[in-house]
């Protein structure tokens, strides 16, 4: 099994089952897991992070390391050669017609018994492992490095999912192997998400989306019979099962709660006091809701409950304008189009759009040719027309007489455009109170959005005098070290030319003054980012 050590990385243990000893048996100096024994006791089989090929930034000169495992072999004892040992070329000879085989030693025929004996098929054969030097017996399969996972093995092959390399924009799972007497892999399926082998080895599971298939443990299988799945029932007795996951949920608190004291509360009393309510439970929703209650009383954050049999209504979407309305005269009249910064292509109102002849104070009278009902909102009539063609008619009166007909391809969703649009704002309004010197950043999150929010503002404005970094209401999402690692670089170096402008080093960072706005409406990493801001010396919260 494969364990995390000192540093992080994962490291392999085995565990002898008769000393009842673990033993470790990589280093850890590098990340190995998923480790998975040949069936014929001869090999291990795991995955490792030790490719590295950089990629660098496009926007400055920071770079990662993708894309780094690879898999490997070790022999489990010194005298079991590699996998892929050098084989002998040399050819046998064939034996000459007339020479008799050479008969038993004792008798002058030969031994029928030896050859009718069959091995016992219920014996059980030990397995020993060399552990001294066991990590300097691995050796890397011919795979090139990459995102792999799940090892399995079975007799002459070593089974692997491979995804798409990070960066590459694929999207499609392969399961492939690697056939050790061929020495070389062959793709059993492709677009799949997962698999399991079935124990005889022969057969495997594949999951495909929400479809599951049986394949054969070969190549170039085909996902064309997903099992029916759908006729699969069973009886559940909900209140019976609303029991025991609450049950499930109490006890995963007490087993795995970071503090065992439980934050000082009388874990035993919680599960009495809100036991008591499942019983009154009506739905799944309830239930939930009850065992969010019972975490609550810890008093700690990222304590979280969620999913189950829940029922929900269908959605239906709506199309988008990108438009504020208002009422007027009777009709609905187009009172602003949304704006974004002109660099905000990725975020503009249909109306927006070249070519497209509408305008701020047009009427909507109709979509596709349906007369729009001011006694509804102005959203109904765009009802299951999100990311649609559709047809407008405008008008600068209220009346159909001089109308024009706009074809616009309909927004799924406002959100972004709405956001960029405040964003644009605030920018333009301390630009316009600092007379360009002071760029303005907004951080909505310390997820991947925040993420790309950051860095997207700030390679915009890294040469301001100075920045404001706004993460009020920030939602939180991962730990924003790198965040304050980029508004952290020191310089150390300017590089002069006598040609044009002198250029900085390094490239793409801020070294003037900073603060930060913060709320109380911040959680988890937007409560982080403000506290690594004052740890780091950055400048003052405001």
């Amino acid at each position: 099994y494969n364990n995390e050590v000192g540093n992080g990385n994962m490291a392999l243990f085995l565990f002898d089952t008769h000393a009842l000893v673990k033993h470790q048996v990589t280093s850890g100096y590098f990340q190995t897991m998923n480790p998975a024994f040949d069936p014929e006791g001869k090999y291990l089989y795991a995955l490792t992070n030790r490719s590295f090929s950089p990629t660098y930034s496009d926007f400055d000169n920071s770079f990662i390391y993708p894309n780094a495992t690879q898999i490997v072999s070790i022999s489990l004892r010194r005298d079991v050669p590699s996998v892929l040992a050098p084989e002998n070329d040399e050819v046998e000879m064939a034996k000459e017609e007339g020479i008799a085989e050479a008969p038993d030693s004792k008798s002058g025929k030969k031994d029928k018994k030896k050859e009718t004996e069959k091995p016992d098929s219920t014996a059980v054969k030990e397995v020993v492992i060399d552990i001294d030097g066991f990590e300097g017996r691995m050796i890397f399969l011919p795979e090139k490095p990459g995102n792999y996972t799940n090892i399995q093995a079975v007799k002459g092959k070593v089974v692997f999912a491979k995804y798409p390399n990070t960066g590459s924009g694929e999207e499609d799972g392969t399961i492939k192997y690697f056939d050790l007497e061929e020495r070389e892999s062959k793709t059993i399926v492709t677009g799949a998400d997962g698999y399991q082998i079935a124990a005889n080895g022969e057969k495997m599971f594949v999951t495909k989306g929400n479809s599951l298939f049986v394949v054969d443990v070969a190549a170039d299988q085909k996902l064309e019979k997903p099992l029916n799945t759908a006729d699969m029932k069973m009886s559940v007795d909900p209140m019976a099962e609303w029991k025991q996951i609450f049950r499930d949920a109490w006890r995963l608190e007490r087993d795995y709660f970071y503090d065992e004291n439980m934050h000082g509360v009388d874990w035993n009393a919680m599960y009495e006091r809100y036991g008591k309510l499942v019983s009154d439970a009506a739905t799944r929703e309830d239930v939930n809701f009850i065992i969010g209650e019972l975490i609550a009383e810890l008093n700690a954050s990222h304590t979280y409950r969620g999913g189950g049999d829940q029922d929900g209504g269908k959605n239906v979407n709506v199309g988008y304008l990108g438009v504020d309305y208002e009422l007027s005269q009777g009709k609905y009249r187009i009172k602003s189009i949304l704006k974004a910064a002109p660099w905000d292509i990725d975020a503009r109102s249909p109306l927006d759009m070249p070519g497209v002849e509408a305008k701020t104070g047009d009427y909507l009278l109709a979509v596709n040719g349906v007369p729009v009902d001011v006694k509804s909102e102005p959203f109904m009539a765009f009802q299951g027309l999100g990311g649609k063609t559709v047809e407008l008619t405008l008008n600068s009166q209220p009346i159909l007489e001089g109308s024009r007909k706009v074809i616009v391809q309909t927004l799924d969703s406002e959100e972004q455009l709405r956001f960029m649009a405040w964003i644009e704002a605030q920018r333009k309004k301390v630009d316009v109170a600092t007379g360009g010197k002071v760029g303005y950043i907004y951080v909505q999150s310390t997820s991947i959005d925040g993420q790309n929010d950051l860095v997207r503002q700030f390679m915009g404005q890294w040469d301001k005098e100075g920045l404001i970094i706004d993460e009020r209401f920030n939602s939180g999402g991962q730990i924003p070290d790198r965040f304050i690692e980029l508004l952290n670089r020191k310089p150390l170096a300017f590089w002069a030319v006598r040609d044009g402008k002198d250029s900085q080093w390094p490239p793409n960072a801020h070294f003037g003054p900073k603060v930060m706005l913060i709320n109380g409406w911040s959680g988890s990493g937007g409560d982080a980012f403000p506290d690594y801001f004052r740890k780091a010396g950055l400048g003052p919260l405001i």
